[in-house]
């Protein structure tokens, strides 16, 4: 591991100062998970680590009237286990509690889940962020892309988002809370992840002297609301899914009035489908309407020439959300 600077602000104002101005310059440390990796195999080599760990601002769970705070150092194991937030939003719980290993999810926190860098073994070789060979050309497309993207695929990007939770986030309308040199800022979570285009852009909407303090969940919502997810991996221990999905039904009676259907690990962003969507809204769930949901979500799926399996997966993982979330499993 290359040497470098180590600081430790004790608040959150304090960090933009000590960031860069470009990416690679400087690196924020929470729990390290995923950065420590990616220096040891040299994809980043910061010349300074902010350490973010002392800060208690960024630490704990608020409940307000209308909307509740979750920190972005909280660990997933932290929130798995916290009685607030198994109560007011149990599918979150859940994920975080499914994510990883016991160990990861002692140290892994909430905002480095949300930030942490693609999967993609193309990139975590080196390869660069769209994985492009001296001619130009994808690696992805001419290699093996087995567990790359199938949705938001047009290239040159085809790698998938990594978090576990995000999607699940996006269907409770989660927002993000991110401080820079002119203060906090709020966006929806599913602002927060875009498509590059080039080397010189990242997959979340950040610059690079700012950091992610939190994550806002509605406190209130209007009806009930029903919500699920379920994922696909090849075994029951820690290994990253196939695909994923998160859905939030908001139901009048015994039918569905709204809905919003994340699908995770299939796009370089978490899938918000609006296609899905439309299929719940004035209908009751069954096994027809969901399997109906879950053909929408996937209508504009394209393989790329050895991940087609991934379709039915994502679809078969829709599905299953929905009917768990309906309680009709």
């Amino acid at each position: 591991m290359r040497a470098f600077e180590f600081t430790t602000p004790t608040s959150k104002d304090q960090v933009s100062a000590l960031l860069g101005n470009a990416w690679g310059e400087v690196e924020v440390l929470a729990g390290g998970t995923d950065l420590i990796s990616l220096m040891k195999d040299d994809v980043t080599t910061p010349h300074r680590l902010v350490n973010i760990k002392g800060i208690k601002e960024l630490q704990g769970v608020s409940v307000g009237k209308d909307v509740v705070r979750i920190g972005a150092l909280m660990t997933l194991a932290e929130i798995a286990e916290d009685a607030r937030i198994k109560e007011l939003y149990p599918t979150f719980a859940e994920a975080a509690n499914d994510a990883a290993s016991p160990q990861i999810r002692n140290r892994a926190t909430l905002g480095g889940n949300l930030c942490q860098r693609p999967r993609c073994w193309y990139f975590r070789s080196g390869h660069g962020l769209l994985a492009q060979g001296a001619n130009g050309k994808s690696l992805v497309l001419e290699g093996d892309n087995r567990y790359h993207a199938i949705l938001g695929n047009d290239g040159p990007a085809y790698f998938v988002s990594p978090s576990t939770v995000a999607p699940v986030l996006i269907a409770y309308q989660a927002r993000v809370s991110i401080q820079g040199p002119k203060g906090e800022r709020e966006a929806p979570l599913e602002k927060f992840f875009v498509i590059p285009k080039s080397e010189q852009e990242r997959e979340h909407d950040i610059k690079p002297n700012e950091i992610v303090t939190g994550v806002i969940l509605p406190g209130k919502v209007s009806g009930p609301v029903r919500t699920a997810a379920y994922e696909v991996r090849q075994k029951a221990a820690f290994d990253w899914p196939y695909a994923t999905a998160a859905v939030a039904l908001t139901m009048s009676g015994d039918t569905v009035s709204s809905a919003r259907v994340v699908l995770g690990h299939v796009a370089p962003v978490p899938w918000l489908s609006a296609e899905a969507a439309q299929a719940l809204a004035g209908k009751k769930i069954t096994a027809e309407t969901a399997d109906a949901a879950a053909k929408a979500a996937v209508a504009k799926a394209k393989s790329l020439g050895r991940n087609s399996e991934k379709i039915m997966l994502a679809r078969v993982a829709v599905k299953r959300a929905i009917l768990k979330a309906g309680g009709a499993a």
